[in-house]
């Protein structure tokens, strides 16, 4: 180890030795090359990218999914006087700008943005134009399509690297597979033996599993609480009204627990969270909107209500208690009840069929793609969701697959609109510039369509009266708005794709995106598979864990898990749900029917009754209509085939 980490690491960070892993890491990082950190939730991966920031020459470019995982760490960078900042949604257009100056200026040393951000082409200007040293991807796992938490946008960094020219690249995750590490790995030709697995078994997580009927939950839970009431905890449920639910019942037997969601407005989420991280609210009762951000070292339990979404969710929900090393007990309550709510979500993902041949027919008609080798085509993604009835997730995900079937390929994205209004007169401005600043800055006034106030800019007009590069327009009203010469307004965010397959076969292009997404639904149903096989099984559950994980240093068994405790789960059966042929299907779909038209389709009409939410659904409000939701607890596949044979 070079002596300089090691005296970086002191002086900076307080620390006499590093953690397992991290040196290794560092040290790669230092030597100038790329690495991966596998670390467990909780052990240090931010430091590995944290230490060599201070010593690398240019800027440490950070993406992070959280934007409360970015304060937490830039309030920890701030309290160790290392220079670090963030671009963020929640900041207004002149604290942007004031750390943008601070970036080009060199006294920001490292800088955090979600990868949403790169999606801006203003934003990918200004990175153009900054040295950057290493680029560091949290969450790492996102990049993959077979990680549980896959984010299209995440496939787009290998470009952005070689774009940005930035020569390293540091990935950090907790929860990685085998196939999830190699394919991380071969995206970002990182070496294997800079790949860096520490282990996954937390030896002081007891990991437990009790079989519960639905209707005895809370009761086992008040009594299990009876005697950590006085100690931080998280109990996770599915769904956003269990949460509500289970804190009132909980607070009537003088628990301290409060419910946490995404249907609650920001403020007072901030403010729970914030309650919790200060230990005036013991219990959190959340969805898993509630966790990525929280960094609380005193979190005595975790327990899952209801199912986790997966064996990786659950590893990484677990892994947020007993950071400071003391144990903690992890419970799940399983039973069979809340399984099919957990499918029908995949469910609600898959694109039908007939939305597909939406997309690819509109690329093609729009890109005038049967005519031109090389065609371009734009595309509003929010419009284009609600036209093909396509979650936006799942939209995101056809354009990757359509790109890596070579049909399409990502050119630029831009605002389709720049709107901006002056703080001084036109003349004023104008004239703060002379010669051929001056004609251009006056070509583009002129140019520009111009309202009572607002001027919008015509990118087309000023070509022809003064021609001149589309980036150069940008950079210039990014400039006034700098200066505060003028108030800028961007809008409509346009993806602009090359199409390159001119002699495509459409239909069987359709056929073979939709068995993709068939694909992908079986292998998430998969996933729920393995998680009951793993919560119902008879071995030790962190060994199994630390296998799943990659992690085959722990060979014996732990000896304080529920199992090896001699407690094998029993699953209680689920609850009988009347059969489907008594309830009068012409009641509960008459006005969803009618409502959709021609529309109206086995799958559509399955979703509304299993309450799946679909953009056509939001814009009809549907939730209203007699029948939403009533068969959420069926089985997906159940209710399409009882609406199939009964449309």
């Amino acid at each position: 180890m070079t002596s300089s980490a090691l005296q970086l690491l002191q002086n900076h960070f307080g620390f006499n030795e590093f953690r397992a892993g991290q040196q290794q890491v560092v040290e790669a990082i230092l030597a100038g090359e790329s690495a991966a950190a596998i670390f467990p939730t909780g052990s240090g991966k931010s430091l590995c990218y944290q230490l060599p920031a201070i010593a690398l020459p240019n800027l440490t470019l950070v993406i992070s999914p959280l934007l409360a995982l970015m304060q937490d760490q830039l309030q920890f960078l701030q309290q160790k006087g290392i220079n670090a900042a963030s671009i963020d949604s929640m900041q207004t257009k002149q604290q942007a700008s004031q750390v943008m100056s601070a970036v080009k200026s060199g006294q920001i040393k490292i800088l955090m943005i979600s990868v949403e951000r790169l999606n801006n082409e203003r934003f990918r200007q200004f990175l153009a134009q900054i040295p950057i040293s290493l680029l560091v991807i949290d969450e790492a796992h996102c990049i993959s399509e077979w990680g549980h938490n896959f984010r299209p946008d995440y496939l787009k960094l290998p470009k952005y690297q070689q774009q940005f020219n930035i020569s390293q690249t540091l990935l950090l995750t907790a929860t990685a597979t085998q196939n999830v590490i190699n394919d991380m790995g071969k995206k970002f030709a990182i070496a294997q033996n800079n790949i860096i697995l520490t282990g996954f078994y937390r030896p002081n997580l007891n990991l437990h599993v009790q079989g519960v009927k639905q209707s005895d939950k809370d009761a086992f839970l008040s009594q299990w609480l009876s005697d950590k009431s006085a100690t931080s905890g998280i109990i996770y449920v599915t769904l956003q009204h269990t949460a509500e639910q289970v804190a009132q019942t909980l607070s009537a037997k003088g628990i301290n627990a409060t419910a946490y969601h995404a249907g609650m407005d920001s403020d007072n989420r901030q403010k729970i969270q914030k309650s919790f991280m200060a230990g005036d609210i013991n219990i959190i009762v959340a969805t898993i909107a509630f966790g990525m951000g929280i960094d609380k070292s005193n979190i005595r339990f975790v327990v899952h209500y209801d199912l986790p979404k997966s064996i990786e969710n659950y590893a990484q929900e677990i892994g947020r208690a007993g950071r400071d090393g003391q144990v903690s007990e992890c419970l799940v309550l399983a039973n069979f009840d809340n399984l099919n709510i957990l499918e029908n979500f995949v469910y609600a993902d898959t694109p039908e069929p007939a939305a597909i041949s939406y997309v690819t027919n509109e690329i093609m008609t729009q890109s005038d793609g049967a005519n031109s080798s090389q065609s371009q085509w734009e595309v509003v993604l929010n419009s284009l969701s609600n036209q093909a009835n396509i979650r936006i997730l799942s939209l995101k995900t056809l354009l990757v697959y359509l790109e890596l079937a070579a049909v399409i390929k990502p050119a630029y994205s831009y605002f389709a609109e720049y709107k901006f209004k002056l703080n001084c007169s036109e003349s004023e401005l104008i004239n703060q510039f002379s010669g051929e600043r001056q004609t251009f800055i006056k070509a583009l006034f002129d140019s520009s369509d111009k309202a009572k106030i607002w001027y919008t800019v015509n990118f087309e007009r000023m070509q022809s009266n003064y021609p001149s590069d589309r980036g150069r327009v940008i950079a210039a009203i990014d400039y006034f708005a700098e200066k505060d010469l003028i108030e800028l307004q961007s809008k409509q965010m346009t993806e602009v794709y090359q199409v390159n397959a001119i002699d495509v076969n459409l239909e069987q292009l359709n056929t073979d995106m939709f068995a993709r997404f068939a694909q992908k639904e079986q292998s998430e149903i998969k996933r729920i598979e393995q998680l009951l096989a793993f919560f119902a099984s008879n071995s030790c559950l962190s060994l199994q864990l630390a296998h799943y994980f990659s992690d085959f240093r722990l060979q014996d068994l732990c000896g304080h898990c529920s199992v090896c405790l001699g407690k094998v789960t029993q699953m209680p059966a689920p609850a009988e749900l009347p059969a489907l042929s008594e309830y009068n299907f012409n009641q509960y779909t008459s006005s969803i029917i009618e409502k959709l038209g021609e529309q109206a389709s086995v799958t559509l009409i399955s979703r509304f009754l299993c309450g799946l939410t679909t953009p056509i659904f939001t814009k009809l409000r549907v939730r209203k209509l007699t029948g939403f939701a009533l068969l959420e607890h069926y089985r997906f596949a159940q209710v399409k085939q009882w609406v199939a044979a009964n449309l």
